[in-house]
Parts: structure tokens; sequence; C-alpha cells
């Protein structure tokens, strides 16, 4: 066989192709989902009197069906509705989300849309890079990317030489401040993962597919993704973690060290 064709395309994108089998995210033997109600397996139903009900399925989220895949230990620090504020002022200290027993050696974060959706209970605005200190987030600014960057801040205490990935937004349908939006989100974590050591951006906006009236009759059902369409964002950030392996291999020689061994 040819291995330099198999791993490390020069003209590869990240989702040129889905992995069969086991794929190089299996390198981390522990990994953490930080998100919203997308990353939660949220299935959405709506009942007789046309009320919508929403129903977090971890079992059903893209994150397990990589850990499961994969032979990983996985973590659903992620809740239907979460922001990344919340997570920081309540969430993660409720549910015990900084104990070190916890700790991975890969954390997935994909939080955002609650953050910077007006109809939200609390909407903040995306924020700069002038809004992050990275020697201390407690003077971080309440921003998104203030507290987005505190969230960062505080597993790299925990897990110093643990890898980060970014999770933009995918491209969908929507109005032209929805699109601006889309694509400040995007810039904010290009931004954040250029001050920030081993982090990583997965742009699904840039290199997905377009989540279009016939996407969304496949892999939605209502207004959240249906079991389907968690399958398929599950191939997605895989194949996306596995290319940006591959394609910096240097940068994961030690991820087996990595809460093991000081190095």
């Amino acid at each position: 066989m040819n291995w330099i064709e198999e791993f490390d395309t020069e003209k590869e994108k990240p989702l040129d192709r889905f992995v069969n089998g086991i794929s190089n995210t299996a390198i981390f033997r522990r990994i953490a989902f930080i998100g919203d109600s997308l990353s939660s397996g949220e299935i959405e139903v709506v009942d007789g009197d046309g009320k919508h009900r929403f129903y977090d399925f971890y079992e059903y989220s893209w994150g397990q069906y990589i850990a499961r895949k994969n032979g990983i230990k996985a973590y659903n620090f992620s809740k239907g509705g979460m922001s990344a504020k919340h997570y920081m002022e309540v969430f993660a200290d409720q549910n015990d989300l900084w104990d070190p027993e916890k700790a991975c050696q890969a954390y997935v974060l994909a939080l955002g849309l609650n953050d910077l959706n007006e109809k939200a209970s609390c909407p903040v605005p995306v924020g700069s890079l002038q809004d992050v200190d990275v020697v201390d987030y407690k003077n971080n600014k309440p921003t998104f990317m203030g507290f987005y960057a505190s969230i960062i801040s505080r597993y790299k205490e925990i897990q110093p030489e643990a890898k980060f990935f970014l999770v933009t937004f995918p491209h969908t349908d929507g109005d032209e401040a929805h699109q601006q939006k889309t694509k400040k989100h995007s810039k904010a974590l290009y931004e954040l993962a250029q001050v920030f050591e081993n982090t990583y951006v997965i742009d699904l906006y840039q290199y997905g597919p377009y989540y279009d009236s016939e996407f969304k009759k496949r892999f939605f059902l209502n207004g959240h993704m249906n079991a389907s369409g968690y399958i398929f964002t599950a191939n997605m950030i895989d194949a996306y973690i596995d290319y940006l392996i591959r394609h910096n291999p240097h940068e994961f020689l030690y991820v087996p060290l990595i809460g093991n061994i000081k190095f």
C-alpha cells in the first residue's frame, strides 16, 4: 500500500471522507464534549396541543457515538439550552465538572448558539480578543469570547497538555443577520485557537454540508436533529479530528502521556 496517500494526501480537505472503523480520534482515551442541546442528543417533539417538548438523550449524542465507535471514555458536559456564560457561571460548578478526577486528554467545545441568540434568556455580544486574559481568566470580560476562553483556561489548569477542538456553527439557511453572526462566531474561534496552545478549529461552516431544507428533511426532527442526524454529525466530527491528527502528526505524538506522565 501507499501509506502516504492513505494517511496524508496533499490536497485532502477535512471532510473529504468519513472514517470506516476506528479513527485516529481513538488516541484520546478520555474525552469531554462541552455543548448545548445539539451536543446532548436532544430530541424535540410536538405533542397533541402543539406544545414543543425537549429531551436530552445523551446516548444518542454525537459525542457518545464517537466514543462507542472508538472505544473511548467520554463525558457529556452538556445540556439543552447551554451557553458559555451559564456553563462558566453556574453549570460546571453545580455538576462538579471541574473535578480533576474527570480530567480528559481532549475537550470538544460546541457552544455559542444560546450565547448569541437574541431570543435567549441572557444573550451576550461576541466580543473580541481584548476580552480575553490568557494568564488569568478571572479578568475576562462578560462576552462570548470571554466566557468561552475562561472554559478553555479552566480546563488547561486541570489538564495542561490537553487538546482542545472548537466547533463552528454549520452553514445553515438564514437571513443576512444570521450569516453575519455565524461568521463572527467562526472568526472568534480561529482567534482563540491562535492564542491558546494545543487548540484547533473544527470548521463545519467552511467544510461541512449546507444545512438547507433537503438536509433538514433527512436529518432533523422539528427544530433539532433526529437520531440519524446525530450519527451524521458524529461521523463529521470524528473525521475532522482524524484529519487534524493525520495532517499534524508531530503535534499529537505525546497524547498517551497526557494525564499519565508529566512531560
